[in-house]
């Protein structure tokens, strides 16, 4: 299958099934374009920076979401007024964001000499004495690190982890089920409490636990892994397989699950998911952390993220999930900085580096990103996700015969097409159509539109692309609409709609859904210049020029486009300057 096993699927297998509450953000929350990293200053040049100017450095940076320029730039200023209680909180939560676990444990200890039950403080401190096996001062400091639905429930779990290691599996199962809370808590604590007996080898009961998790969630990846290990380990290795097989259905091919699968199918029991108590606890923050992250709380499952792999570095799925939140913040070389972490004997290395391929051309490494994917491909020819990568950054980059001939090699790799493959013929055929060979993109697209009837980008694709060239204008038609019905808010399939309006000489038609179109895409200037081709076709002179004049300060990537614009911005248009002959639709997935 194309996408369901892609990196974000993968991750979120077992973090998107958790229905969380979002915390209050520990950053703001306002950047929008992808932070390129700069080399953080040295010690010497901070130390020339004024502590105002620090300050307001770290601010700028934490408005950014740059933990560790944040990080680096609070510890100047709170080195230069270190009895400033703010500069220690700020420098504490981006030193916690950026990884830097040891430095704040530091200021942990700092923090709760001005405020002994700080949460966040006591959480970090239970975390260090975790590490180090002081169970007792774990739990103490995690009692104190409770106040609200997550902290709540992290300490509870993390507490039992620790119980866990200080001998004690009845008190600990008993702590995690004394627990009230939401109704969410119930498969937290059913998980934990099974790993916690599967771990002191009470195998059956740990079983019982787990089918009650699994019973609430089966799209959950690390229940569904650890409920089927222990099946494996308790003579019910049919039962395991079909619990594993249920879940390949929903998520084909992950590659975790297709090992396990692999290994019962050679009659060998499944190892335990976890074997200490600092995996466990490790376990606890991940699971939170990317819940979490997928939910809208990114700060604070970051936090959780960095101290599980404070406890277990090389956590394949917490450094996974990390990597796709910074995704997700718009910091695309911090994510390829974490997927670089993933060992190369993880099953799951092949995937981290197709994600981290997609990551280096966001960041105009694209001969590197290209020659990363060549190597998996090669080694792997049938590798269809890196194929798909593949082409989609050479789809982007606008090489368009190149990308119809690498998904062509996608194609050939598929015995029998079925649904989810329509994804790799509609971008073969929008490549093809872009590289003017119109009948083999006619073939790919009606090939999509037989795998998935009625996909509404397919429609808009075939419909508008009749409609261009003047060809089954009422079938042409009659898809743009269909699109629409199902997608009315979508802005770049309303354009077509009123595009196709505009070819067919119905202007005023034209511009009622261009100016919807550009509602609901304002900033897309393909859709801003048509919409002053209508109003100019309706007499709306000043108007047209006004939205010309708009879709050229929005940089389109054509300079062809940008030279026609300037033209009608200069001269207007006439019946010998059509723009029809030149003019686009927008279509976003066409590059």
């Amino acid at each position: 299958m194309i996408v369901s096993s892609s990196f974000r699927s993968i991750v979120g297998a077992a973090a998107g099934a958790f229905l969380l509450i979002a915390p209050t953000p520990l950053f703001a929350q306002t950047a929008q374009k992808p932070i390129i990293h700069p080399q953080l200053p040295p010690a010497h040049e901070l130390a020339r920076v004024s502590p105002t100017g620090s300050y307001l450095a770290a601010r700028h940076a934490s408005v950014q979401r740059d933990a560790a320029a944040a990080a680096a730039y609070y510890r100047s200023a709170l080195r230069a007024d270190p009895r400033n209680r703010e500069l220690l909180e700020r420098s504490f939560l981006s030193l916690l964001a950026a990884g830097e676990i040891d430095e704040a444990v530091r200021l942990a200890e700092r923090t709760v000499k001005f405020d002994r039950e700080d949460r966040i403080a006591r959480l970090v401190l239970g975390v260090r004495a975790l590490r180090q096996k002081n169970y007792q001062t774990a739990r103490k400091n995690l009692a104190m690190s409770v106040r609200g639905p997550i902290t709540d429930l992290a300490a509870v779990l993390l507490s039992g982890w620790a119980q866990y290691g200080s001998g004690d599996v009845k008190g600990a199962v008993a702590g995690i089920d004394r627990l009230q809370g939401a109704d969410w808590y119930a498969l937290f604590k059913d998980f934990h409490a099974g790993l916690i007996l599967d771990g002191a080898g009470q195998r059956r009961e740990a079983a019982r636990r787990l089918e009650r998790a699994y019973g609430l969630d089966q799209s959950a990846l690390r229940l569904v892994e650890a409920y089927a290990s222990v099946l494996s380990r308790t003579g019910r290795r049919d039962r395991a397989l079909e619990v594993l097989e249920a879940f390949d259905a929903q998520l084909p091919r992950h590659p975790l699950v297709t090992e396990a699968m692999a290994a019962l199918k050679k009659k060998r029991p499944l190892a335990r998911l976890v074997t200490t108590p600092q995996e466990g606890a490790a376990e606890v923050l991940y699971g939170l952390g990317a819940a979490l992250g997928r939910r809208g709380g990114e700060d604070l499952g970051l936090v959780y993220l960095q101290l599980a792999l404070y406890l277990v570095p090389d956590q394949p799925m917490a450094l996974l999930s990390l990597a796709d939140l910074y995704e997700q913040m718009k910091q695309p070389e911090q994510a390829i900085r974490t997927y670089g972490r993933l060992s190369d004997k993880s099953p799951l290395r092949r995937n981290a580096d197709i994600q981290m391929a997609t990551n280096l051309d966001s960041v105009d490494k694209t001969d590197e990103a290209k020659a990363r994917l060549e190597k998996l491909i090669a080694a792997h020819p049938d590798d269809l996700e890196a194929i798909m990568a593949l082409g989609n950054i050479l789809r982007v980059r606008r090489s368009f015969d190149e990308c119809a001939d690498v998904y062509g090699r996608g194609i050939k790799t598929i015995a029998k097409p079925e649904r989810p493959h329509w994804l790799i013929y509609y971008f073969r055929g929008i490549c093809r159509e872009r590289s003017k060979d119109w009948p083999g993109a006619e073939a790919d697209l009606k090939t999509a539109l037989e795998l998935y009837p009625d996909q509404p980008h397919v429609l808009n694709y075939i419909g508008y692309s009749w409609i261009d060239q003047g060809i089954n204008l009422d079938d042409g038609m009659k898809m743009i609409r269909r699109a629409v019905e199902q997608r009315p808010d979508d802005g770049y399939i309303v354009d077509s709609l009123g595009w196709a309006h505009y070819r067919l000489g119905q202007y005023d038609e034209a511009v009622k859904h261009l100016e919807r179109a550009v509602e609901l895409r304002p900033h897309d200037p393909t859709i801003n210049d048509h919409l002053g081709d209508g109003y100019w076709q309706v007499g709306r002179f000043v108007e047209a020029k006004f939205q010309w004049n708009r879709a050229r300060d929005l940089k389109p990537e054509d300079p062809e486009d940008l030279k026609r614009i300037n033209e009608k911005i200069e001269n207007g248009l006439d019946e010998k300057r059509s723009p029809s002959a030149n003019a686009k639709t927008s279509r976003p997935d066409g590059g």
